[in-house]
């Protein structure tokens, strides 16, 4: 399986960490051009935990001119919810009238595995932060979205290794009427995944998300049965980019997908990490890329997360996990 790193950039700002306390004569950058990642120690072998550092950075940095936010480790991570954080970022919002970009749980395999991160109730953010354009989670232990409406968000991320079905209806019953992105790690049982393809309706309808134009619905475990939903969806017309990567596909999901309805207005198709023969993808080169679309056939290690059992069943795993 794959890792996930820390975040490289947010809302088209380069990420850079809030240094700790026992930085020396280091220059900060400006408070507007960075998406400043705040980060404490998820093992609390250091005096500087989350909330240390986030009021450090509120004493040292202009917040009135911060634009994004990216949440890093919190202590004890893996058994703690980030409810903590997101009570101190409601507590200042007053203090971040420029805030527009939010990022919590950003930790790599070696801070918290993606599927140990206990999250919370983050709609309250969205409450909160009228003004927020974009929302990134990771981690899906604990994780709640309830059904608000939010006139001004256009990116909405969610990585996970096993997204529980109660978020998926959430984020579906969401009136959303700027949403531009959708991304969404559905992940696999084995770390708490329980959604079925029926529950994805609501977004596949795209009723309640008429700015959609960038959807992706990857890293599962049902990644053919996505494929044969996405071919009929009505929300697939508007689309310029979808993404059914970092999962199970198969040849029996590409093949619905070029029987379904006509891809190739799309300007990318990410299909990276699959399980799909090579005559097939000729049939999806053949259809998609002479019609101008960019597509991402790179099989990556999908055969190295590839089993076969005594009986001769094959099983084979999404791209991140644990």
């Amino acid at each position: 399986m794959s890792t996930v790193d820390h975040l490289q950039e947010l809302y088209g700002l380069r990420a850079f960490t809030f240094p700790g306390p026992d930085a020396k004569g280091d220059t900060l950058p400006e408070a507007d051009e960075v998406a400043w990642r705040i980060t404490g120690d998820v093992y609390g072998d250091s005096d500087d935990q989350w909330d240390a550092a986030f009021a450090r950075f509120c004493e040292t940095v202009d917040t009135t001119r911060v634009r994004a936010i990216v949440v890093g480790a919190w202590e004890e991570a893996y058994d703690t919810s980030c409810s903590g954080v997101v009570e101190a970022l409601l507590a200042a919002r007053d203090r971040f009238p420029a805030l527009r970009a939010l990022f919590l749980g950003d930790m790599h395999f070696e801070e918290c595995e993606i599927s140990w991160i206990h999250q919370t109730e983050v709609a309250g953010l969205l409450e909160g932060f009228p003004d927020l354009e974009e929302l990134g989670v990771r981690g899906g232990e604990g994780l709640g979205f309830s059904a608000p409406r939010h006139d001004k968000l256009r990116k909405l991320v969610v990585q996970t290794g096993g997204l529980p079905v109660a978020v998926v209806r959430g984020i579906g019953a969401c009136e959303l009427p700027a949403l531009v992105h959708l991304d969404l790690w559905l992940g696999t049982s084995w770390y708490g995944a329980d959604s079925e393809v029926s529950d994805l309706e609501p977004i596949l309808s795209g009723t309640r998300l008429p700015s959609l134009r960038h959807l992706a619905l990857r890293n599962s475990e049902i990644q053919d049965e996505i494929a044969a939903a996405v071919a009929s969806a009505p929300v697939v017309a508007r689309l310029e980019s979808l993404d059914l990567s970092m999962g199970t596909l198969s040849d029996d999901g590409a093949v619905a997908l070029l029987t379904g309805q006509p891809l190739t207005h799309l300007k990318s198709l990410d299909l990276h990490h699959h399980y799909i023969g090579e005559p097939v993808q000729e049939r999806i080169r053949q259809t998609l890329h002479a019609a101008g679309v960019e597509l991402n056939l790179d099989p990556e290690d999908a055969k190295d997360d590839e089993d076969v059992d005594e009986d001769g069943t094959v099983q084979r795993y999404v791209s991140v996990g644990e």
